[in-house]
């Protein structure tokens, strides 16, 4: 076969140079606010803790390490990329089924202090960072999925992206940087079978290895231009049902304005029965949530496959616990952050409610996933009578979208989640809000200096 002159790599690096626009600047800044909103809530965990202590050994430089003082960009991303993904309520694109921001953001931040870059810059590799992590990972298909955590195996490539903005490489050199980056990338699912931190570590690691492309693209390095759809590439080798044309599909806009935002403390493939479980419960009143027996859930399988754990006993296993999220509801309300701790899965409150939750598969769901996370509740009450709701897309889904002051207002509570004062998370909010209008970053950074 005779392969186009230009690469995949070469033909994205050379998409990737275009202007960024005010209207993508602005969304980049919101997606800040929520990142940012996250990250500190992870203060709180024990891996935040564990990961300061290896980075406040390293030598000081000019990134901010959340909580550990300046270090150098490689040693400060060890800790701020993987605090973004910890609380599971990042950012994600459905077609990619990934989460651009807890990767890209960190580095693009990184690499902006670095270089004593100014707020247009640092938006613009936030964007393009976006555009490069969703390009690749929508190609890489439901089958690299199954066992790759594509966060990590195509935010390295986004990573790289936003990286080289900053460093203002051209698209030869950015070609070879996504090429050094993608050569490297990965991340295995196992780790969702364990009760370890180990995703957030993917995360990590693809923040430093697509800032360390970057570098040495600066430098000269050459990188393999065929890394995605060469003979031994991560096609090949991870991704049967890979799309390659996906990565350089002509768009109307920059895809980060595709991005969907979380509003609950949950694993995003539970949002949609989480919003249809509220949808169901407002049609009826105190008295008739009274008689529920029995919810019906139906919803696309990779769903039911992550998210089907009657019992969980973690944090962690009640983020990917169904039953746990409508469940929680019934007892508790609408979600909150302290609905999903380890003491909130021995309530016992909750353990009859979640052995009455069945999981059912949904064709019709699974057949519109991933473009569409979808699902339906339905309520049986004691007196023979039924209720459903449906939801094709989610609470924060561009089609349902979470409005600015629904951000912020989840970033103050992360925030406090998190241990950090309101006296310096709004104005620390306030300052990333006023990037997008020429906002000063060097402010920004001072602020971020002070978290503890």
């Amino acid at each position: 076969m005779t392969l186009p002159a230009a690469s995949l790599t070469e033909q994205l690096a050379q998409r990737l140079q275009r202007p960024v626009d005010d209207a993508a600047r602005r969304r980049a800044a919101l997606l800040l606010v929520d990142w940012l909103g996250c990250a500190l809530a992870a203060l709180r965990y024990p891996i935040a803790s564990q990961l300061r202590s290896v980075v406040q050994a390293q030598v000081s430089g000019s990134v901010v390490a959340l909580g550990a003082g300046r270090r150098t960009a490689a040693d400060a991303l060890l800790l701020n990329a993987a605090l973004g993904n910890v609380l599971e309520m990042d950012d994600v694109h459905r077609g990619a089924i990934l989460h651009p921001g807890p990767v890209v953001i960190p580095v693009a931040l990184a690499a902006a202090q670095a270089e004593g870059a100014d707020a247009g810059e640092l938006l613009d590799a936030i964007v393009r960072g976006y555009e490069a992590t969703i390009r690749v990972g929508r190609a890489l298909g439901k089958a690299h999925y199954r066992y790759w955590h594509p966060t990590s195996t195509a935010g390295a490539f986004g990573a790289a992206a936003a990286a080289a903005s900053v460093l203002r490489l051209p698209a030869e050199s950015l070609a070879d940087a996504l090429g050094n980056a993608g050569s490297r990338t990965g991340g295995l699912w196992q780790m969702r079978h364990e009760p370890v931190p180990t995703k957030s570590l993917h995360n990590a690691e693809a923040a430093r290895s697509g800032w360390l492309a970057a570098q040495l693209a600066l430098a000269g390095m050459r990188g393999p231009r065929r890394i995605l759809e060469g003979e031994q590439g991560l096609f090949a080798a991870t991704a049967a049902d890979a799309v390659p044309e996906l990565v350089i599909a002509e768009e109307a806009d920059w895809l980060i304005h595709s991005t969907s935002l979380k509003p609950w403390p949950a694993c995003r493939h539970a949002h949609p029965a989480i919003d249809a479980m509220l949808d169901a419960l407002a049609q009826l009143d105190a008295g008739e949530q009274a008689q529920i027996q029995h919810i019906e859930v139906r919803s696309y399988a990779e769903a039911l496959r992550f998210c089907d754990r009657a019992q969980p006993q973690t944090e962690l296993e009640a983020k990917f616990s169904l039953q746990h999220a409508l469940a929680s509801i019934l007892v508790h309300g609408r979600p909150q952050l302290a609905h999903y701790t380890a003491e909130a899965c021995s309530d016992a409150e909750l353990t009859p409610w979640r052995q009455r939750i069945q999981l059912i598969e949904d064709a019709a769901c699974s057949q519109r996933f991933p473009a569409h996370y979808g699902a339906s509740v339905r309520l049986l009450l004691a007196d023979g009578r039924s209720v459903q709701a449906e939801r094709i897309d989610a609470w924060g889904d561009p089609e349902c979208p979470m409005s600015a002051d629904d951000v912020l207002t989840k970033a103050m509570a992360l925030a406090h989640w998190g241990g950090v004062s309101a006296g310096l998370a709004q104005p620390l909010f306030g300052q990333v809000q006023a990037l997008a209008d020429g906002g000063s970053l060097d402010a920004l950074n001072s602020m971020l200096a002070r978290v503890a």
